[in-house]
């Protein structure tokens, strides 16, 4: 394929924004080459600059479950945008959609949007911290939260030390609150709140992790940490941000049956503009602003063009109760098509799926946290990236993303996909 057009525009880009990208994954530092500037999306295909045709597997990093350009969606923004983009008031659609939501998803009362999942994340530590009048929290390496200062945290040098800042510009009085915990290991956990008794006010996980590739809990740790929690007065948070309205209508809370304290939302819920939401039971909700002490606030939260394709995007998963199984088959149907052809092409290889996410590792161990995932071949990896572009398909120029899979993939693109790895495995 040519990229004559794109490596123009990143050039261009590089002279007026930091790395040529508004996202630092965008870059391609992770697997090398010039960044693809798309034009345009339809379904599950990007185009690009120069005319090239690919099939999506990030899908705008997940909220594209049923593709891109979905109709009820550009249709919902167009409408609502020719009343007006942005009021700063309240409107009968964010409550229209906060109903829908809080139908959709067992165990909340109440909830609030913002405008990421950084900023749902962030002010779910803050609700979390608030209530319990606590200020340390636990999360895991591995499972990203946003760019939050509280979150940009890597180990220190044992089990029970405070973390220490991984970016400048976090400071280590912010660093010092943030505990590390090793992920799909509730020892390690435990060892952490017996070593801070009384001071922990959260624990925040992806409940499947997407961001060291896909990683779903091994049995018994959420339900460990469900135990964990509330033996300690600890608040469970999950960040569905990602599986959130992906995974399952309710979300990881109804695909496992457990329930979190407070559940942060992004990506689907926005239906692809910028949204994100937290929710929970009405007792803690009550203890934001105006309600309560814990102040949190956003101009262009509830933003009618937002809630308008979010509110689209709902209704339609919530009218197709199809839609998750079909998602799953697709995926498990790609999943088999690859591990096929590696294992054909005597490739060392791991594969993780759970419902509509998926990723390959290039190892032969299992993958179960960021230690297993960061062994991985990733110089096979970026031969595997670069490989499949090359072929008209599209994978996260990262090998620490989930893929996810969206409705609009038909099985001629699966099959498409499968025999692009082939041909690409062929040659490591």
């Amino acid at each position: 394929m040519i990229y004559q057009r794109s490596s123009q525009l990143f050039a261009e880009a590089e002279k007026v924004i930091p790395g040529g990208v508004n996202s630092p994954v965008r870059a391609f530092k992770a697997v090398g080459g010039t960044p693809i500037f798309v034009k345009s999306a339809k379904g599950a295909y990007l185009y690009d600059e120069d005319g090239n045709r690919l099939i999506d597997y990030i899908n705008s990093w997940g909220p594209m479950i049923l593709g891109h350009a979905y109709e009820p969606v550009v249709e919902a923004v167009i409408e609502k945008a020719k009343l007006g983009t942005s009021f700063g008031m309240p409107t009968e659609l964010e409550t229209q959609i906060a109903a829908l939501a809080v139908s959709m998803v067992p165990n909340i009362d109440k909830i609030r949007f913002v405008n990421s999942g950084t900023e749902a994340c962030m002010s779910a530590v803050r609700l979390a911290r608030g209530f319990t009048k606590r200020d340390k929290i636990i999360k895991f390496a591995g499972c990203y939260h946003g760019h939050s200062d509280s979150f940009l945290i890597q180990a220190g040098s044992g089990a029970v030390t405070f973390g220490t800042p991984n970016s400048p510009g976090v400071t280590a009085g912010t660093a010092k609150d943030t505990l590390l915990a090793k992920y799909n290991d509730l020892e390690n956990v435990k060892t952490l709140i017996e070593a801070n008794k009384n001071e922990i006010a959260a624990i925040i996980v992806e409940p499947v992790a997407g961001n060291m590739g896909c990683i779903p809990p091994v049995k018994g740790f959420l339900e460990g940490l469900r135990e964990l929690c509330t033996a300690n007065g600890i608040l469970l948070i999950f960040d569905e941000v990602m599986t959130g309205f992906r995974l399952a209508r309710g979300g990881v809370q109804e695909l496992f049956n457990i329930n979190a304290d407070i559940v942060c939302f992004g990506k689907v819920i926005g239906g692809g503009l910028p949204v994100g939401a937290f929710a929970a039971r009405a007792e803690i909700m009550n203890y934001l602003a105006p309600l309560g002490p814990v102040y949190q606030a956003g101009t262009l939260s509830g933003n009618p063009l937002a809630m308008a394709a979010g509110l689209a995007m709902l209704q339609a998963l919530d009218n197709d109760r199809e839609i998750f199984k079909r998602l799953e088959e697709k995926t498990a149907y790609l999943g088999a098509g690859i591990e096929r052809v590696l294992k054909a092409n005597n490739v060392v290889f791991t594969i993780n799926q759970i419902g509509s996410m998926i990723s390959v590792h290039f190892d032969a161990n299992p993958v179960t946290d960021f230690q297993s995932a960061a062994a991985g071949d990733n110089e096979t990896f970026k031969k595997f990236f670069h490989g499949l572009v090359a072929e008209g398909v599209y994978i996260a120029p990262s090998a620490y993303e989930t893929w996810f899979i969206t409705d609009a993939l038909t099985y001629e693109d699966l099959d498409f996909t499968i025999n692009a790895i082939d041909k690409v495995s062929k040659t490591f």
